[in-house]
């Protein structure tokens, strides 16, 4: 009897310990403050998103419509023209395809954002399900991986806004010749007025986030009925039942399967949410809420987009040369016909995905931010430093992540190629550390352990939807490293992925044995399992 009293006292010792603002309920639910105090965080936030402004967050940061159509073009800078005939050609079907696949990964995620709401996200969930000798180890790998993929994303989302504007130029004016150094300094100036948004803009962000979702929906639309109801369309039959293997594969299905790559691209970015979780409102039942819906809501618009774009495509030579660098805006000019409709639609693309470069920054900052507060990044008490600049806002993380993305933009001034590849990184690093944690509470489900109390959940079918996704994640992850065509493989069409992943892995693994495992215990340490 004497034992149970002991940590009964010891657990209210902890309760009253804990800061006032982590049981404030005007900012936020009890729901909310019992679990930053299980978490053992600080509320350091205020929680103004609510679920609709968040999922204006998460839609626009996945951008799967938008990625739709941008994916040609990256599939011409990529892969060259054989796998822009492969990605259209098998596009509906694996789109279809990948919307049910990914659909499981991000329920198995969702499910553990409702065990653990913090902004930590995977990295924190690895720390709390792995098994108990490999936790600081997998926790701080996946830390890494993750904050640097977001860096990327950044990185990628301002190079294709600025890209495109520089593919407008050259519609427009004939003379015009893109440079490098010049789409560089259009990603910078992009850069920052994400940055500025995420700063002196931060009080108005949730604002800003819903109408956002507006412009999503309604941009969607704007583009979508033009298309359909001006200009010639291809049979139905060349949409859904041809296809072509370009690329120099041994079948049709393996040429399907890289393709695929570039629709799982449109979907990287509904965990998002769980990286802003300390500034949702209940946030153990929306934000698991908000990734679901995202995924149905981008699922449901972008197979609309891929049907609606590879019926439109009636010259694919014409598509394939545009010398504007994105073969959407060769066909929204030979479907509308005007130069100026064509800009309108393209700026609604461009203004949509600098909108995603804003939520990208805001998630690369709390993830950096996070990782610094655990102790996983050098100088921690820097990069989770909380500024109050209208809101509470992790000002110094928010300023290496601008920092970091505009120096990897100078690197696209000596190479485009060579950006490819770092910024192909945030796809390697995304499912890294979707393989980990779900692989960790798939473990400790078959071990039949003790998981955390969860307000959305998966019930049932929690299992074996855990062990699909971890199968699908393995899939897609080895894809990832495929050179994009068989044929003549060579320097420039090599994917170099592999290489940039191998080295950010390497440089985690080096950095925790010299650095890591002296400092990070990881956030499980700070758990109080009353």
């Amino acid at each position: 009897m004497d034992e149970p009293k002991s940590v009964h006292r010891e657990v209210k010792e902890l309760d009253t310990s804990s800061p006032p603002s982590s049981i404030d309920l005007a900012n936020g639910t009890a729901h909310d403050a019992e679990d930053m105090a299980r978490l053992g965080k600080k509320q350091q936030f205020q929680r103004n998103f609510k679920y609709l402004t968040i999922l204006g967050f998460t839609s626009t940061l996945m951008a799967t419509w938008e990625a739709v159509f941008v994916s040609a073009g990256l599939a011409l800078v990529d892969g060259g023209l054989a796998r822009l005939i492969v990605l259209l050609q098998g596009f509906v079907w694996t789109f279809f395809a990948t919307t049910f696949c990914f659909g499981a990964v991000i329920s198995s995620m969702a499910d553990m954002a409702s065990m653990a709401p913090t902004t930590g996200g995977q990295y924190h969930w690895v720390s709390e399900f792995a098994p108990k000798s490999k936790q600081r180890f997998l926790s701080y790998l996946v830390g890494w991986t993750s904050a640097l993929g977001w860096q990327c994303g950044v990185a990628a989302a301002s190079y294709l806004s600025a890209t495109m504007i520089q593919g407008l130029l050259v519609l427009n004016y004939e003379t015009y010749t893109p440079t490098r150094w010049e789409g560089t300094l259009l990603m910078i100036a992009v850069l920052f007025v994400c940055t500025l948004v995420n700063t002196i803009g931060a009080k108005h962000l949730p604002l800003f986030e819903g109408i956002i979702l507006v412009l999503h929906i309604a941009g969607f639309f704007a583009i979508i009925i033009p298309l359909w109801a001006i200009g010639p369309k291809v049979p139905a039959k060349v949409v859904f039942t041809q296809f072509y293997n370009g690329g120099g594969w041994s079948s049709v299905g393996s040429a399907c399967m890289i393709a695929q790559l570039a629709t799982v691209f449109s979907f990287i970015g509904p965990d998002g949410a769980a990286h802003m979780a300390e500034e949702v409102h209940d946030a153990s039942r929306t934000v698991p809420r908000v990734m679901i819906s995202t995924v149905i809501l981008n699922g449901v618009l972008g197979f609309v987009a891929v049907v609606t774009f590879c019926f439109c495509i009636t010259d694919l030579p014409a598509a394939l040369m545009t010398t504007t660098g994105y073969p959407f805006i060769e066909v929204f000019y030979a479907t509308t016909g005007s130069k100026a409709g064509t800009i309108v639609m393209s700026v609604i693309l461009i203004l949509l995905l600098i909108c995603c470069g804003i939520s990208q920054l805001a998630t690369a900052s709390r993830q950096a931010f996070a990782f610094a507060r655990d102790d996983g990044l050098p100088f921690p008490h820097i990069w989770s430093k909380v500024v109050k600049v209208g809101v509470e806002i992790p000002l110094n993380s928010l300023l290496v992540s601008l920092s970091i993305a505009v120096l990897i933009s100078l690197i696209n001034i000596g190479s485009t190629a060579a950006f490819n590849s770092i910024s192909s990184l945030l796809v390697a690093a995304e499912f890294t550390s979707y393989l980990i944690s779900i692989g960790c509470i798939l473990l400790k489900r078959i071990r039949k352990e003790p998981l955390p109390p969860s307000r959305w959940s998966m019930g049932a079918f929690a299992l074996p939807i855990n062990i699909f996704s971890v199968c699908y994640i393995i899939f897609v992850f080895v894809m990832s490293f495929f050179p994009t065509s068989k044929a003549g493989l060579n320097p420039q069409n090599m994917n170099w992925s592999s290489l940039v992943y191998a080295v950010v892995v390497g440089f985690s693994v080096v950095l925790y044995y010299v650095h890591g495992r002296h400092v990070y215990k990881g956030p499980v340490v700070k758990i109080r399992r009353d």
